[in-house]
């Protein structure tokens, strides 16, 4: 039975809250009550960094990561090497690699991995732009930062197809991350190693 409060306005923060991936009612109220403790300054700062968050920030034109801009910081640096595309599910997995310091690349947020069972196909992530990207002229390295489950398996294996036809070298990650795991739950040192050490993946199903 779901707790009921005196002030509508507080009920309705609490259920606000509790929309959040994690967060219960308990613990959304324990969240409210905090605010309402604070300074009136902090909860006005707090909803209008929510509102700016959510107004002003965009995808990257060319690699979908998120940004302030059209195109995002990375994709933008003269330093980084655009020759390099590291392929990888969502933004998470970007930060996850960028703690690394071991890719001196650029990015593509797919945005999803390709689950039959869950209704989504290659047409419902950010493949065709990735080919298009590559069919450009200028990508020499595509490396597949994927996680190492049978959804990241099949996303994987469907790029490869796609890309077959093009003067690209694929990679993949080393099997440092180990099978089942998720990109932004593998430690920074596994992970640093797995993009240092990373393997053709043609060699992944050439020996089965």
């Amino acid at each position: 039975m779901e707790q009921e409060f005196a002030s509508s306005l507080l009920e309705s923060a609490v259920s606000e809250f509790s929309k959040l991936p994690g967060i219960g009612r308990k613990t959304a109220l324990r969240l409210v009550l905090h605010l309402l403790r604070q300074d009136e300054q902090v909860a006005v700062n707090f909803g209008e960094s929510i509102v700016r968050l959510r107004k002003e920030i965009r995808y990257c034109r060319v690699c979908h990561n998120i940004s302030e801009h059209d195109v995002c910081p990375i994709c933008a640096n003269p330093a980084r090497d655009a020759s390099i595309i590291c392929v990888v599910e969502n933004v998470k997995d970007v930060m996850s690699i960028e703690n690394t310091h071991q890719h001196h690349g650029v990015y593509h947020v797919l945005g999803g991995l390709i689950s039959p069972m869950d209704g989504i196909g290659p047409q419902d992530i950010e493949i065709d732009s990735l080919v298009d990207r590559v069919r450009a002229g200028e990508v020499k390295e595509v490396i597949l930062a994927l996680s190492a489950t049978m959804e990241g398996d099949t996303t994987n294996f469907y790029i490869f197809r796609r890309l077959a036809e093009c003067d690209v070298k694929i990679t993949m990650l080393a099997r440092g991350v180990s099978v089942g795991n998720e990109i932004e739950y593998t430690d920074e040192l596994t992970l640093g190693r797995s993009i240092l050490n990373r393997t053709l993946f043609s060699d992944s199903f050439s020996k089965d």
